[in-house]
């Protein structure tokens, strides 16, 4: 007599192994590509403003350095405004000298030799992948640079 024995069929398990798997996949894939691109972002963010500084410590119109930072970071976009210049004294709790006064936009005073030119680029980045967009929000890179004034207008 003949045994009846069901036998299941295993040919569409690894379709749905797969199918359960991939977005996870995807979602760790895409998450290394944003992860790539916030690398980017932040080392652009440095360059422009150690290129930046590197004007402001020849050229201290606030103007133009904020102008090379942009330049040096058109690929994200920065406008000038994110870019902040100040002259500050080597020792920061000197607070009476004349290089501790943040300059306007159309400052062009002469800056004593000795103080040190800050520049500082702010960029906001946000993650091309909504998901993980939403998970960590807009993340703040900014980046600092600071420089001796080698040359002061008279």
């Amino acid at each position: 007599m003949p045994r009846c024995v069901a036998r299941r069929s295993r040919e569409g398990q690894a379709l749905v192994e797969f199918a359960l798997v991939l977005p996870l996949l995807l979602l760790i894939l895409l998450g290394l590509f944003d992860l790539g691109r916030a690398v980017y972002a932040f080392n652009t963010v440095s360059n422009a403003a150690r290129e930046a500084a590197r004007v402001a410590i020849v050229d201290q119109t606030v103007a133009t350095i904020q102008a090379r930072a942009a330049q040096r970071a058109a690929s994200l976009n920065i406008a000038p405004a994110d870019v902040q210049v100040a002259f500050v004294n080597e020792d920061e709790s000197n607070d009476r000298a004349p290089c501790n006064v943040p300059p306007g936009p159309n400052w062009v005073a002469p800056v004593p030799l000795g103080c040190l030119a800050q520049v500082t680029v702010i960029y906001r980045y946000n993650a091309a992948i909504p998901l993980i967009g939403n998970l960590v929000g807009p993340i703040t890179i900014s980046s600092t640079s600071r420089l001796a004034v080698e040359r002061s207008f008279p």
